[in-house]
Formats: C-alpha cells, sequence, structure tokens
C-alpha cells in the first residue's frame, strides 16, 4: 500500500507533531540515558537539541546550546543532570568505546 499524497505544509505538520512527541517521550523517560540511547540507536537528547539549534541557526533564530537542551530537557541540562544523569557503567561505556559514536 502506497504512502498517501501529502502536500507540504501537512507534512511538515506531521514532521512536528511526531518530533513534540518524541521530545515529550523521552521528558517522560528519564530513566533511559543518553548513553544507552547513543549505543542502541546512534543520537541521544543532546543529539536532538544540537539538530534543534542548527535548524534554528538555518532559519536565522539565534539559540546558544544551552537554550537549545532546555528546550530538548524541558528544564536546564544541568538540572536534569543532577535528578536524572547515573554515572555510566563499566560495560555502557567500553560500548560507546567501540562503537565509535559521539557527540
Amino acid at each position: 500500500m502506497a504512502a498517501p499524497e501529502i502536500d507540504d505544509r501537512t507534512r511538515t505538520e506531521l514532521e512536528a507533531a511526531a518530533f513534540r512527541h518524541l521530545v515529550e517521550h523521552l521528558r517522560e523517560r528519564s530513566d533511559v540515558q543518553n548513553i544507552d540511547m547513543m549505543n542502541l540507536a546512534g543520537f541521544c537528547r543532546n543529539c536532538l537539541s544540537k539538530w534543534y539549534r542548527a535548524a534554528a541557526e538555518e532559519k536565522g533564530v539565534p539559540l546558544s546550546d544551552p537554550e537549545a537542551r532546555e528546550i530538548i530537557y524541558g528544564m536546564p541540562y544541568k538540572d536534569w543532570q543532577a535528578q536524572h544523569q547515573k554515572e555510566a557503567s563499566p560495560e555502557q561505556k567500553a560500548k560507546f568505546a567501540e562503537t565509535g559514536k559521539g557527540h
């Protein structure tokens, strides 16, 4: 079954809605650590914030890394780290080093 024809405006609105849902999901799943996301999927919350900042810059909207991270995390990054980030296990660190993935 072929995907229906979708005009550009509707496609953008659908993509934006899916992105907002992804960000909301990641905020709710604070138990999922960024290193696990990087090890499994090759991206994390920080990657999303960098992509968001880059898109803003392309549109001429000045946005700093801390501001972009706050949009993705729903709070200042340092607050999220203090509340949710755990020390990576030796296994997580080894997997991260083996895959060569980084921000």
